[in-house]
């Protein structure tokens, strides 16, 4: 125990031994407080990297929970699944084998916006996520709720206190040089169905009643933030001839890059421990719909100022939709299957905290649910969280060193982007251990970067929801390319392996020389060709011109221009689709990495963590507060934060270049 902590340097720790009410149980090296998304994600990659680790849930019917939509990925979220799986993360394998339904959004726009969907059985992606857990041998999964966290009185001079470690709601210390919180929504949690009111985190799970107070030792101020969950209704009590069909997509596809890679070289196992594919549904709210929400909307604890904390804007419920968009006459709800083995159907678009009585009134109006079986009201929950800001784009805690935060604690919303936080944690818990450089993506390199910097440098004052919108840099930033930006830093770390990494650096080779060979292929105006252009509308060819130039047009792809290339090579589709975009795209790549260029510019001017902002005249008040509360590591960082103007940039780089003078004259 010894080699983790010095019990003398915490008085109260020191005292509850002495008084023997508390013992001390197993030391290890990293102890991650929550065992969803966020938490998983942290746990297995700092003990893939070697760290010991213990990942303690409240209950181990909770682990990896979708106690909200039966689904991974989505509208930008599937780019974050991308980059989790390219990073060495685990949820796109367990939501391809998990998979009932697999489609890929915003298809036919650009692909900038496609993004992965895969609709999966509930329970069974618990269970393969909690057998994962159980089979990494160099981490422990325990049922337990911790209570507190202990860390040093004194510390060095100029050091931050360090990490002593945690205890259990049954008295057991555990020692650890590292801790990540990813607690979800169960810090002082409460549910509101109506004017009823009780403690509780999601799906009935106790809540984390003292924790909020250890996180508030450590320095951290604590918010609320609300979110919520529609009813689940019996499948076989639904006329589902009177709902939309959405099937699947016809061609195989998945989450995870391996079973991408597999697929491509015509090795592909089917994932899938379902065995189904079942289809969604679609129906739409109407004016009685309306009419029974607005008639009972004082009972909403919305709207009646019992729920006072901050719900997400980009979800609203029901009873909020019909009240702020009182001109739209209907609202869509996707009915979704929650398992292959039950008959539970999720109602997204209709979350709602209304009573009991007005949720089952309002359902049986739309169409098909008239007799509609509920098996699980809609609720609303509150819950604690941390300001982000208070923390590096590390994700460590700017009080206590060693201790880390991710997921709905920073003020996210939704499994993916708690996963991605997770890893990045759980990832630079590990480095810290190991005294080396912690991975930090910027906006330019991930959408996890974009989010962790939103979080950190913008906060947020509502639950955030990852966008393809907030990504400056999206047409790079894709879905397909993740593995080809991230596996080299995942690979450096130690995360993938080298025959995971060889893949990677074989599809980016397969897409070079193709295009480059493409750019060699002429093709002629020659009757064949012009029958081909003109059945497509993609015009008529007037000379001899390469195909690289001809695939350019807007109606040719890269497969439909095959009979004017019997040269070509058979590759993998996921190659075929990469040189699609990069030849088509070209000039709007080109002019995006440059806008990167001058992004990495204002990045690589570092700030260091200790300049007294108070002290750089011609700053303003609003610009010197928040650079001291923030700390930014870059000029980038910097311009970044709210209430830092251009003019504040300007006055910092001025204060940079005659920091650097002033060196190179003692030098």
């Amino acid at each position: 125990m010894e080699e983790y902590v010095d019990i003398k340097g915490c008085q109260r720790l020191r005292e509850l031994l002495e008084r023997k009410e508390a013992f001390v149980a197993e030391a290890y090296d990293l102890a991650v407080i929550g065992a969803g998304h966020a938490g998983i994600e942290a746990a297995m990659a700092a003990s893939k990297l070697a760290s010991r680790v213990i990942l303690f849930s409240i209950s181990l019917d909770a682990v990896a929970n979708l106690p909200c939509n039966p689904n991974i990925g989505g509208t930008a979220k599937g780019q974050l699944v991308r980059e989790i799986d390219a990073l060495g993360g685990v949820m796109g394998e367990v939501a391809d084998e998990a998979c009932i339904q697999f489609r890929m959004l915003n298809a036919s726009k650009g692909p900038a916006v496609h993004s992965p969907r895969a609709q999966v059985d509930r329970s069974l992606y618990h269970s393969l996520m909690k057998e994962r857990l159980e089979k990494r041998e160099t981490l422990s999964l325990r049922q337990s709720e911790i209570i507190d966290i202990f860390f040093e009185d004194e510390p060095k001079p100029g050091e931050k206190p360090a990490i002593l470690g945690v205890l259990s709601k049954t008295r057991a210390f555990y020692p650890c040089r590292s801790l990540v919180i990813a607690c979800g929504t169960y810090l002082r949690s409460r549910v509101f169905i109506g004017d009823v009111v009780y403690e509780s985190g999601p799906d009935n799970h106790f809540p984390a009643r003292e924790l909020s107070a250890a996180i508030e030792r450590c320095g951290h101020r604590l918010r609320r933030f609300k979110t919520g969950t529609p009813v689940r209704v019996k499948r076989s009590s639904i006329d589902l001839e009177c709902l939309e069909c959405q099937a699947e997509d016809e061609l195989d596809r998945f989450m995870s890059y391996r079973y991408t890679y597999e697929m491509g070289t015509g090795d592909a196992k089917p994932p899938r421990q379902s065995g189904a594919s079942l289809p969604c549904y679609v129906t739409f709210s109407n004016h009685r719909t309306h009419d029974i929400i607005r008639e009972n909307i004082e009972r909403s604890p919305l709207f009646s100022g019992l729920i006072e904390a901050t719900g997400t804007r980009y979800c609203p419920s029901i009873e909020d939709k019909v009240v702020k968009f009182a001109e739209k006459e209907r609202h869509q709800i996707f009915v979704e299957p929650v398992g292959v083995h039950n008959q539970e159907m999720y109602l997204s678009g209709l979350s709602s905290s209304m009573p009991e009585d007005v949720q089952l009134a309002f359902l049986r109006t739309l169409p098909g649910f008239e007799k509609a079986d509920v098996e699980r009201i809609g609720y609303a929950i509150e819950y604690d969280l941390i300001d982000a800001s208070e923390l590096g784009l590390d994700l460590q805690s700017s009080k206590i060193a060693g201790l880390f935060f991710a997921g709905q604690i920073n003020g996210s919303s939704g499994y993916e982007e708690a996963g991605g936080q997770g890893l990045i944690a759980g990832i630079n818990a590990h480095q810290f251990l190991n005294h080396k450089a912690p991975l930090v993506l910027d906006r330019a390199e991930a959408y996890i970067g974009v989010l962790i910097d939103d979080l950190v440098t913008k906060g947020t004052n509502e639950p955030y929801r990852m966008m393809t919108a907030r990504a400056e840099y999206r047409l790079l930033l894709r879905q397909d390319n993740a593995d080809l930006r991230l596996s080299a830093k995942a690979h450096e770390i130690g995360l993938i392996d080298e025959a995971r990494y060889s893949q990677v650096e074989a599809k980016r080779k397969q897409i070079e020389a193709e295009i480059k060979r493409l750019k060699g292929v002429r093709v002629s105006p020659d009757p064949q060709c012009q029958e081909l252009l003109s059945r497509l509308g993609a015009g008529q060819l007037h000379e001899a011109t390469r195909l690289y130039e001809l695939l350019k047009r807007p109606k040719l792809s890269y497969a439909e221009s095959a009979p004017l290339d019997p040269e070509r090579p058979v590759l993998p589709r996921y190659v075929q689709e990469a040189v699609d975009i990069e030849i088509r795209y070209e000039g709007y790549i080109r002019l995006e990495a440059e806008r990167i260029n001058r992004f990495k510019e204002l990045e690589s001017q570092s700030l260091s963590r200790d300049i007294d902002y108070s002290q750089i005249s011609g700053l303003r008040l609003e610009a010197r507060q928040k650079l001291n509360a923030i700390r930014p590591q870059s000029i980038g960082q910097a311009s970044r934060i709210s209430g830092v103007s251009p003019a504040d940039i300007s006055v910092l780089l001025i204060y940079l270049e005659t920091k650097d003078r002033k060196k190179a004259q003692m030098d």
